[in-house]
């Protein structure tokens, strides 16, 4: 690594070490609610975006650029990792993803393999290359996958899901299936990730972003292990950022599994999160994100107050509680960015 990322605003806050200001990064924020973004969504479909290097590094830069953010975050999605598993992804207009072959049977579950060639994936890691020769020599880059529950939970709902019927059915009913694809799953993220830092990621981070429909007692015992050994596989000296939203009872849970930076969504106050899960790891958020729907004075006061809660102890990476949503006013989120600069700044 560079001295120039080694010593990057975002990365010393990552360590724990002081900064000048707090950094923000904002997550989606490569998304619909961006000109930008839709100038180059237009032409194509959402996979194909996906799986285009040239496009996917495009809108990564163009959004790290427009909003002056202190990482820019890989451009890419959680789920096209399950196509060279085995799995059927389409992404349909005003249904999002859909897997028509979901894992509901011995059959299906059989069927879905370890991927032994990561470089089936090499989409993305052209993609990190083209976006770290561009970035600013200061501005490190997140890479990024699923988390194993939050992956499972998709293969076998087919989509989206209110309840995660069929997900919990087969893990409270069959133990030995709920295993065998965690055995597949954690081999295969651990080189998902460990390819994206190799390609030039400083940082990756794992989004459980289903993981808070889960009791305490369920996620220790069928998600808990295996984040855990995600997480201890990957290179040493990598730093990793934990997200997990809709559920603070999880939040010890979380740090137990692991990461030196734990993600807080907006349904908890930073400074009890922060206590929470230990002064001793960094922590990201965590401004509810419908907090940019309103006027500028007001997200002002909210983000101040996000600042505050952080009480300017090192290791504060200001972030949403959870993604940019299309619809956002562009200019607010850059004000935003701007705010917190401004009202970070450490004496």
């Amino acid at each position: 690594m560079t001295p120039e990322l080694h010593n990057s605003r975002f990365l010393k806050a990552v360590r724990r070490e002081p900064v000048d200001t707090t950094p923000i990064w904002l997550m989606r924020q490569a998304g619909r609610y961006l000109p930008e973004y839709m100038q180059v969504r237009s032409r194509v479909t959402f996979l194909e975006l996906c799986t285009r290097p040239d496009l996917a590094a495009e809108v990564t830069l163009s959004a790290q650029a427009v909003l002056g953010v202190d990482a820019a975050i890989l451009f890419a999605d959680l789920l096209p990792i399950l196509r060279p598993m085995g799995l059927n992804l389409e992404y349909q207009p005003g249904e999002g993803p859909v897997i028509d072959n979901p894992l509901r049977t011995p059959a299906a579950i059989d069927a879905f393999h370890e991927i032994d060639d990561i470089q089936e994936m090499g989409f993305v890691f052209e993609t990190v290359r083209r976006v770290r020769d561009e970035l600013p020599a200061d501005c490190p880059l997140i890479g990024f996958a699923g988390a194993p529950f939050t992956l499972a939970s998709y293969a076998i709902e087919g989509g989206g899901s209110r309840n995660y019927e069929h997900t919990k059915s087969l893990m409270y009913g069959d133990t030995g299936a709920w295993e065998a694809l965690m055995n597949r799953l954690v081999p295969t993220l651990v080189k998902y990730l460990t390819a994206q830092a190799e390609a030039g990621c400083q940082l990756v981070q794992i989004f459980d972003s289903w993981a808070g429909c889960l009791s305490p007692d369920d996620y220790r015992r069928y998600v808990l292990p295996h984040s855990r050994r995600l997480i201890e596989s990957l290179p040493e000296g990598l730093p990793v950022s934990h997200f997990l939203t809709g559920n603070p009872a999880l939040l010890p849970l979380q740090r137990e599994a692991g990461g030196d930076v734990q993600g807080l969504d907006w349904r908890v106050d930073l400074a009890d999160g922060w206590k929470t899960v230990g002064h001793d790891v960094a922590i990201q958020g965590n401004l509810d994100p419908v907090s940019l729907f309103t006027d500028l004075a007001t997200l002002r006061e909210r983000a101040a107050a996000v600042l505050d809660a952080a009480g300017g102890r090192p290791g504060h990476i200001f972030n949403l509680g959870h993604g940019l949503m299309p619809g956002m006013d562009p200019e607010k989120v850059k004000a935003l960015v701007e705010m917190v600069h401004e009202m970070g700044v450490r004496e």
